[in-house]
């Protein structure tokens, strides 16, 4: 079996070798189609497939059967009912909420470093994020960053990405009778346990204050209700709401998609910036000009940060936060150059190496962030960048994502020069989402 280390290198090297698709087995039963061509992720995306749920059944235990699982008309529902919770109007008040809880993670960095100390990002980024989510979507102010207590639920995450990840790459795992007897079933159940915990009192704690009717309906004036709001006052065209079961798998997919997702977004970009100083002083002094005397960035900022934009971009490119996404073909597919598969066979659009084909990116390994300045993106197949997938099932929450990471980047390189630690560089692996088994660890010099 090839190690999780190594997974990345090998995918990118028969990615080279095959320029649209290859066949990946686990096992000697069950074999996916890995795809890395933007015509191929076209059609697929195109197509209205269900999830693959060979492999993320695995969540179900864990996030329930919210949008991430869901297909179908019951798909459509929930997203129907969910998108006014991404509206323009919604997100614009967020931004202050994102910029209160990354100071207090650049406020944490300012008490840890030492001349030659690096500090690893990725758990600061983590509960930052979190925090986030917390404020953005469930109104609930956590003190999370700061508040050991809070480490469990992000400890039970990790663990529980890793757990999913081990799981589908090893194929006994795949019995449900021999994980739950297994030393991993029971850890995994343990870590479901704690983070449905964290999920039952956010959930908990809005049912009590919305049972007071005054609450209530100051709620309803609200011109603009938080995702909480919107889930608890959801109503089908039946005037059904939503069951707490289902409540229950909105929240546990928002908490985990909503924070993990874009931690490992926030820390990959934060690990170019360092790779690449000339890259960071040129966004930073772009920031300076946007913000001027302030000490906060604002929603009016966002759309002028340009060039900083292209660098996150780039950095999306180089390590999407999702690695890849699965599909299993409820109808016959025909691609581009009239290839085609079966109905039920597994498909993997697989964004990683997606991302780094070089029949469609030139000297794909560089960062190079005028790769998407307006001219070069719109020369570009539409397919070739899609850190947030594409089509029906693209990303519900990704104007959420890039304002956190605008957020993020404008505030660390207004107070930080960011350079990497040698002694530990980073070493991608893809579990849920995409990490570095050595961790993200980071230089960090206070600007005066």
């Amino acid at each position: 079996m090839i190690t999780q280390e190594r997974e990345l290198k090998h995918l990118s090297s028969w990615a080279k070798k095959y320029p649209y698709a290859f066949p990946v087995w686990i096992g000697s039963f069950l074999c996916s189609l890995v795809i890395h061509h933007p015509d191929y992720a076209k059609t697929v995306f195109g197509h209205g497939d269900p999830k693959d749920m060979t492999a993320y059944r695995f969540l179900i235990p864990w996030i329930g059967k919210g949008l991430l699982i869901l297909h179908g008309p019951q798909w459509f529902q929930h997203r129907r009912m969910l998108t006014p919770g991404f509206h323009y109007d919604v997100l614009k008040p967020y931004v202050a909420l994102m910029a209160d809880s990354t100071k207090v993670m650049l406020d944490k960095w300012e008490r840890l470093i030492t001349v030659d100390k690096s500090v690893e990002l990725f758990e600061h980024v983590s509960l930052m994020t979190l925090d986030s989510i917390m404020k953005c979507a469930f109104s609930c102010h956590s003190n999370c960053q700061t508040d050991s207590d809070s480490d469990g639920y992000i400890k039970a995450v990790y663990d529980l990405t890793y757990l999913v990840y081990h799981r589908i790459r090893f194929f006994p795992y795949y019995n449900d009778l021999i994980y739950r007897i297994s030393p991993q079933g029971r850890r995994f159940r343990e870590a479901c346990q704690l983070a449905h915990l964290h999920t039952d009192k956010v959930i908990k704690e809005r049912k009590m204050s919305l049972q007071d009717q005054q609450e209530l309906e100051k709620k309803k004036k609200k011109k603009y209700l938080d995702f909480l709001d919107i889930l608890l006052c959801a109503k089908d065209e039946n005037g059904a709401g939503l069951s707490d079961e289902d409540l229950r798998a909105e929240v546990d997919t928002f908490m985990f998609e909503g924070h993990d997702t874009t931690a490992s977004g926030i820390s990959w970009l934060l690990y170019c910036m360092a790779l690449h100083p000339e890259h960071q002083q040129r966004c930073r002094e772009e920031i300076q000009e946007i913000v001027g005397d302030r000490d906060t960035v604002q929603w009016d900022d966002l759309g002028k940060m340009t060039y900083s934009t292209m660098c996150i971009k780039e950095s999306l490119r180089l390590y999407p936060p999702v690695p890849g996404v699965a599909r299993e073909l409820s109808k016959p597919i025909t691609f581009h150059d009239g290839r085609t598969l079966p109905e039920g066979s597994l498909v993997i659009v697989h964004i990683y190496t997606l991302h780094r084909n070089p029949s469609v990116w030139e000297d794909p390994e560089v960062f190079d962030p005028m790769r998407f300045s307006p001219e070069n993106a719109a020369q570009r197949h539409s397919h070739a960048f899609v850190p947030f997938a594409a089509g029906a099932r693209n990303c519900i929450g990704q104007q959420f994502a890039m304002n956190e990471l605008k957020v993020a980047l404008a505030l660390t390189l207004l107070r930080f020069e960011l350079s990497p630690d040698p002694a530990k560089p980073a070493k991608e692996i893809p579990q849920l989402v995409l990490k570095s088994s050595t961790g993200i660890h980071l230089l960090l010099k206070k600007l005066h």
